[in-house]
């Protein structure tokens, strides 16, 4: 049995310690290891992520019943009608599991219960993931090069419709 529960403020670190965990699994074969550790400072402190909170992001990990945390999703309003996944991240171990999924439907039950018709995300080119969200029913609408800080985000641009 799996839950998602709302993170406060006060969790801020589960999610530091989860984010820390997950990201060098998913990017050490695309991203480089200065590139990484950028990311984690500027997205993954616990303040960086209290931040994120403050400015309209709502946190949600899926845990065993134990209460273990296995993963997170972060969702914001971009506009009235789409919900933005701006994180969903899995521990290595709990990859694999139907998680991903749950996650998922949970953001398509955010969308529709606040009556968005769409729900997006991006998702680095070179990630994995994107055959995940293919089958997950989301599809490329652009691709994108963001400057962020020296970097360049290269992601792909996928949506979904809600019904």
């Amino acid at each position: 049995m799996y839950t998602i529960r709302k993170v406060s403020k006060e969790g801020a670190a589960v999610i530091h310690h989860l984010g820390t965990a997950v990201y060098h699994t998913t990017y050490t074969a695309i991203l480089s290891r200065a590139q990484i550790d950028f990311m984690l400072h500027k997205n993954y402190t616990p303040e960086a992520i209290q931040q994120a909170m403050a400015e309209g992001q709502d946190f949600y990990i899926i845990c065993q019943q134990k209460m273990q945390p296995l993963g997170f999703i972060a969702l914001q309003k971009k506009n009235n009608d789409i919900l933005r996944i701006e994180k969903l991240y899995l521990l290595v171990d709990s990859q694999g599991l139907g998680l991903g999924k749950k996650l998922i439907d949970f953001a398509v039950d955010q969308a529709k219960e606040h009556d968005f018709s769409i729900v997006e995300l991006n998702v680095n080119r070179g990630n994995k993931a994107y055959h995940f969200y293919l089958k997950q029913g989301f599809k490329v609408i652009s691709e994108v090069d963001i400057p962020y800080y020296g970097y360049i985000l290269d992601d792909y641009v996928m949506q979904r419709l809600v019904h």
